[in-house]
């Protein structure tokens, strides 16, 4: 069985460029940490697919 879940969200505006904030439930979801994880989006015809990157974030020392 596929889960399918929608969510409407504003994009808010981050100096020259519009930003989507996500909320905690959906990286959870996802098993992203924002601190450790990158995330990878795609376009597909008129979808944006955003999944957890394969590449974690580089800490600085």
């Amino acid at each position: 069985m596929v889960k399918v879940m929608a969510f409407d969200r504003k994009l808010m505006k981050n100096g020259n460029s519009w930003a989507l904030s996500i909320n905690s439930t959906i990286l959870g979801l996802l098993d992203i940490n924002p601190e450790e994880n990158m995330v990878q989006y795609t376009i597909e015809k008129d979808k944006l697919i955003i999944t957890k990157s394969d590449k974690k974030i580089e800490k600085s020392k």
